[in-house]
């Protein structure tokens, strides 16, 4: 059964890890566009700064300070959505951490913590809006990423974590949709985007920084992604052809796609850069929020990404394609005379292109 969703302006929208970075873009593109909020993270005074930045703007807005990687946090948000606005129509689990290394150096406890957070966090809230929407409908937002489809050298763990989403949304859809539960299950896989991620990262290379490789993504464009999703239909929405073609590569040429991480891998996600040490390494404990992109300076993200749009609107997509294959074929043809139109048009059966 496949559930009506409303516009956003009429929802109210469960947000993870809504202080920094995707979620902290989302958190203000969902304001803008009139939801009422439920806001979810680690840290309690960036939440607060959140909440009062945007009741200025008349958002209703009720934080959760909670830890998703303990059990029963996910029951506290949706308590607190029930108290305030009466439940919530859609659930984005956006809450994650990183690290960065040889698998080798990361230890057992560091291995479970990513897990807790990335994936049991993602199951539990999933489970939570499942059952909380299961006979009026709604929607779930699960954040993987392009390393859902595959794995990059030095982020072993972070990527075996994004897989593991990326299967349980897979078989919750089926298993709702099996169920007749009218409940519509998105996921979005964003490739490198300008956020603290890399600076809120472990690190155990020898440098004093982290970095994604280019091209980056301001998190505006992944913000985009993410509502439109609260209000359509889609399986799943990648961010940024270039971190989707790697998973094409390793799909067709995985023998080849293995040789040129291991040639360039590594020092693409290396940097000199001291990271700002309010900001270094939440994985068990929160850091500085607040801040959407990174502070590492440099050449600006991009702002916009063509194949999401593609992916957001096919039926213009596809028009638009046609129509530019008729004119190049116009245009290729344009030297024929009426005479071959005519005879061209005899030979198909038709009354000519």
């Amino acid at each position: 059964m496949r559930s009506h969703l409303k516009p956003i302006n009429r929802q109210t929208v469960v947000l993870t890890g809504a202080t920094s970075g995707i979620g902290l873009a989302t958190a203000r593109l969902l304001a803008k566009r009139g939801a009422k909020l439920v806001l979810a993270a680690r840290n309690a005074e960036a939440l607060e700064a959140l909440r009062d930045e945007l009741s200025k703007s008349h958002t209703e807005v009720v934080t959760v300070p909670v830890d998703l990687s303990v059990n029963g946090a996910a029951a506290d948000i949706t308590q607190a959505a029930i108290e305030t606005f009466g439940g919530f129509d859609s659930w984005i689990n956006n809450a994650a951490t990183a690290i960065y290394g040889a698998i080798e150096d990361v230890t057992d406890d560091e291995h479970q913590q990513i897990f807790a957070v990335n994936y049991f966090g993602v199951a539990q809230g999933s489970k939570e809006a499942a059952r909380h929407l299961a006979d009026k409908g709604g929607k779930i937002v699960n954040i993987g990423s392009v390393l859902s489809d595959r794995a990059i050298l030095y982020q072993g763990p972070y990527s075996a974590t994004k897989h593991a989403v990326k299967a349980f949304t897979e078989a919750l859809r089926m298993e709702l949709a099996a169920a007749g539960k009218p409940i519509s299950v998105t996921l979005i896989k964003p490739g490198a985007i300008d956020t603290p991620y890399s600076e809120h990262a472990r690190n155990h290379f020898d440098t004093p920084g982290t970095t994604n490789p280019p091209p980056a993504y301001d998190p505006a464009v992944v913000a985009k992604a993410i509502v439109f999703a609260c209000e359509h239909h889609r399986r799943t929405l990648a961010v940024g052809f270039g971190g989707y073609s790697m998973g094409l590569l390793g799909n067709h040429f995985p023998g080849l796609t293995d040789t040129l991480m291991e040639a360039f891998g590594g020092k693409a996600q290396q940097s000199n850069r001291t990271v700002p040490a309010e900001r270094r390494d939440n994985l068990f404990e929160p850091r500085a929020d607040g801040a959407e992109r990174s502070s590492e300076g440099g050449p600006g993200p991009r702002k916009s990404s063509l194949f999401l749009e593609a992916q957001m609107h096919p039926r213009t997509t596809f028009a638009l394609a046609g129509l530019a294959g008729l004119l190049a074929m116009r245009a290729l043809g344009g030297g024929r005379s009426r005479r071959d139109h005519r005879r061209i048009a005899r030979r198909f059966g038709d009354d000519g292109w």
